[in-house]
């Protein structure tokens, strides 16, 4: 269920996610502001099957709403439009974003009571590990 992901969560680490934000075309500075930021992420349930995630950091604040299997149109963090579909499969929220013919794919689940969230653009995946606020 969805609803295991929903909380607040903080970011304890992050492998790899340079190499991944070079996949996705970010450029030199966009990316050294997203390695030095630790976002927090706000995931919450809303009326109608609408589904809340937020992150935050000192860089930059970013919110989605979206149901399950709707395709939804998305500005990222790094600016890119992008075609957005989200689904739980497996028990995790597999997010898909598609722009100027590229996919990537996010896939956020819970492993030992942590928020794992795996980034992958073609061969490039960076792992980032969120941990629960009380």
């Amino acid at each position: 269920m969805v609803e295991k992901l929903a909380g607040t969560w903080k970011m304890t680490s992050s492998e790899n996610f340079d190499e991944y934000m070079k996949a996705i075309g970010v450029g030199l500075a966009t990316r050294k502001m997203g390695n030095m930021a630790k976002p927090n992420l706000l995931i919450s349930m809303e009326d109608a099957g609408v589904i809340s995630m937020k992150s935050q950091s000192t860089f930059k604040t970013t919110e989605i709403k979206f149901k399950l299997g709707e395709e939804f149109d998305e500005t990222t963090a790094d600016d890119r439009q992008t075609k957005t579909i989200i689904t739980f499969d497996n028990g995790k929220l597999v997010q898909k974003q598609m722009w100027d013919g590229k996919t990537t794919t996010l896939e956020r689940d819970i492993q030992d009571g942590k928020l794992i969230a795996k980034c992958t653009m073609d061969d490039v995946v960076a792992v980032r590990t969120y941990e629960r606020e009380a």
